[in-house]
């Protein structure tokens, strides 16, 4: 499988995300925690720009005893893609939807190598 250099280490701004056109695939390339990550930029539910959403941390709610709802705070070690189209929320890690684990966007390999970020397609 060929791998198509993205950038530099550091390109791609923390919480940022580049896009790149490789054939006529468009893979979004996200920067998170130092970390990055590749997903097809097509969101499986109605073919939506997925990676050019937000990506936020799960919502958590509290709930104290008796099941009384205290509010909500965020879960930031799991963060999420949410498609501009429709809200479909994908986890950033390994690109399942939240809800339903049938549905998930395509992954693509990361390798970084003396600086540089590439993707295997």
């Amino acid at each position: 499988m060929p791998e198509v250099r993205v950038c530099k280490h550091g390109e791609i701004p923390e919480g940022g995300v580049r896009l790149v056109l490789i054939g006529k695939i468009e893979i979004g390339v996200i920067r998170h925690a130092d970390k990055y990550y590749a997903y097809r930029n097509f969101c499986p539910h109605q073919g939506g720009p997925a990676c050019e959403g937000l990506r936020m941390p799960q919502v958590v709610d509290l709930v104290g005893e008796g099941g009384v709802f205290l509010g909500q705070t965020y879960d930031e070690n799991d963060m999420h893609i949410v498609c501009p189209w429709h809200g479909y929320e994908f986890h950033l890690a390994d690109g399942t939807h939240v809800c339903d684990k049938r549905l998930r966007l395509k992954k693509y390999q990361v390798a970084e190598r003396q600086g540089e970020v590439y993707v295997t397609v």
